[in-house]
């Protein structure tokens, strides 16, 4: 699964990069925007695991230091995954720190790591860390378009006993103020 996630990415960054737009390359500013994918959620019961879609809403703010860009975000997914008939994720949300190199004035390759909170139907809810990367492109004045995968956990979940983690890929398209 984690090698279709890695060429989903790679083909979504060739995509992206291809794609020029009349822009400055200042990437500092607030964005806001939605996103779209797909995760695969894994539990340490046997048997219990599941995958589908997931997508929400992102805000964040990116600080420009020449071929470097740092920021901070929050993401809102909402999400039916159904594990196995023991639970439905619902929910999940992010704040996150990400750092970046400009590998052209338009194209921001990226690494990203935070806090997440994962809630289900039947077990609460449980917070965890996560870590990922992306490349994001700006595609047109103040728009830009990513792809961005990410590793969670969630040790011991809601005082369960179970341990639950998540790889998603999203695909996301932000406005920048």
């Amino acid at each position: 699964m984690t090698s279709k996630l890695a060429l989903l990415t790679t083909v979504a960054t060739f995509t992206a990069g291809t794609a020029m737009a009349q822009s400055s390359g200042d990437w500092t500013g607030f964005y806001a925007g939605a996103q779209v994918g797909y995760a695969d959620i894994g539990t340490s019961l046997s048997g219990v695991d599941g995958d589908g879609a997931i997508g929400g809403l992102i805000l964040g703010y990116d600080y420009d230091l020449g071929d470097w860009v740092v920021g901070g975000g929050f993401d809102y997914d909402w999400s039916d995954v159904d594990l196995s008939g023991a639970a439905t994720v619902e929910d999940v949300w992010r704040l996150k720190a990400r750092a970046g190199y400009k590998v052209n004035p338009q194209g921001l390759l990226y690494g990203v790591a935070g806090y997440a909170d994962a809630g289900t139907d039947t077990l609460g809810s449980d917070d965890g860390w996560f870590i990922g990367a992306g490349y994001e492109q700006i595609v047109a004045p103040n728009v830009s378009i990513a792809g961005e995968l990410l590793y969670h956990e969630f040790d011991n979940f809601n005082s369960t006993g179970v341990d639950v983690d998540a790889t998603t890929f999203q695909i996301r398209a932000a406005y920048r103020f």
